[in-house]
């Protein structure tokens, strides 16, 4: 064959497998919208009208009668003052994205500091998501503490071979499996940054749900920062925006860099209501979700080993948050086949997310546990994964 002609194989090779993988993505949307067992709501893929149902009682939350709001004010000034609240910190800042909230915070920190670098980890989600935004947006030079499935240590922060003005810790960083630092290994650090003058920024999308791990309060786990971002429609639901909370100047700043990157929005009264259902709903459940997610991670570990499977691995094995890794050893596509026959054919969709390929045979995929979850016994995840395997090894 020659290399044109072999070239147009692993092309067309190519476009078959997307071909596939989009159809087994609709396929999985509709197994999850339809299934009557899951263990986590569908959430994002729901319809535009039970998405609108997150405002129904909204008079509950803000008063109605208000004005709209207009560039920030009204129900945006109360969902900030929320948030500065429940983290101790003089002020907060509402953004439409994360992406934004972050580039702008720790911009302003290098205008501070006069020091443009950011040591994070090698899989945070600026650098696995954000087409290198840091660099090419915001004049920041990212740097790579580590790349290692686990939180940076002190001692590689503080031996550091290069100064860096700001430490960027992603709390829990996905990536690795939801995963945190024990509390003391978290001050560690944070000292360590601090023997070396950099100023410390949480990368906290989904720091809500950490209290469980930490045993601590958000405010005693954001007081150990200088600026703290967190997302709204992760794990609270909305539909969407961040916010940016720390030292009052630096917010007051953050609002100027807001307006300069396109985020001073004429109106938001839709996400900031839904922001503020997902804090009066949402977040007084995490911890029962965290709580029961270990109890799903367990009957899972158990129900792959009754089912002879030759290796699986739940990771954590004592999820850190409500969210956890599975790896199988298997295909993607395989695993991705069998988990959504099995929620088209029984009604139960064990596994409801995508499946993806860290290596050759390997597969992983994320779990989560919310409301829709929380009536699962341990043995009914065992006969899900009874069920799964089967279909699996069919």
């Amino acid at each position: 064959m020659s290399d044109t002609a072999e070239q147009a194989d692993q092309a067309h090779q190519a476009e078959a497998a997307e071909e596939r993988g989009a159809r087994l993505r609709e396929r999985r949307v509709a197994a999850h919208r339809g299934a009557r067992r899951v263990l986590v709501s569908p959430g994002f893929s729901a319809t535009l009208r039970e998405r609108l149902a997150l405002l129904d009682g909204a008079a509950e939350l803000y008063d109605l009668d208000e004005p709209s709001d207009l560039y920030g004010n009204g129900v945006v000034e109360a969902l900030e003052e929320k948030v500065a609240a429940l983290f101790g910190t003089e002020a907060a800042a509402f953004f439409p994205t994360g992406t934004m909230a972050q580039q702008v915070a720790l911009r302003c920190w290098a205008g501070r500091t006069g020091n443009p670098v950011v040591a994070l980890h090698g899989l945070s989600h600026p650098e696995m998501h954000e087409r290198n935004a840091f660099s090419r947006v915001s004049g920041l030079r990212p740097v790579r503490v580590t790349s290692e499935p686990r939180l940076p240590t002190a001692d590689e922060v503080r031996d550091f071979e290069e100064p860096f003005g700001a430490l960027m810790l992603e709390l829990p960083l996905r990536e690795a499996g939801f995963v945190l630092p024990t509390w003391e290994e978290l001050t560690e650090v944070v000292e360590a940054a601090r023997e070396r003058d950099a100023v410390v920024h949480f990368d906290g999308a989904r720091l809500w749900e950490s209290t469980v791990h930490f045993g601590r309060p958000l405010a005693e786990i954001a007081g150990l920062a200088d600026s703290v971002y967190v997302s709204f429609y992760k794990s609270l639901k909305g539909y969407g925006g961040a916010a940016l909370a720390g030292p009052r100047t630096l917010v007051e700043e953050a609002r100027a860099w807001r307006h300069r990157y396109g985020g001073a929005v004429f109106q938001q009264f839709p996400t900031v209501l839904s922001a503020l259902a997902g804090l009066e709903r949402e977040l007084p459940r995490l911890p029962e979700y965290v709580a029961h997610a270990r109890v799903v991670a367990a009957a899972l570990r158990e129900g792959f080993a009754a089912a002879g499977l030759p290796w699986a691995r739940v990771h954590p094995e004592e999820p850190h948050t409500h969210e956890f890794q599975v790896w199988l050893p298997y295909d993607a596509d395989v695993v991705g086949e069998a988990a959504v026959r099995q929620g088209e054919e029984t009604g139960t969709l064990l596994f409801s997310r995508g499946w993806s390929t860290p290596g050759p045979g390997l597969a992983i995929t994320e779990v989560g546990v919310d409301i829709a979850g929380l009536d699962w016994t341990a043995d009914e995840v065992k006969a899900a994964v009874a069920d799964f395997a089967a279909r699996l090894e069919a």
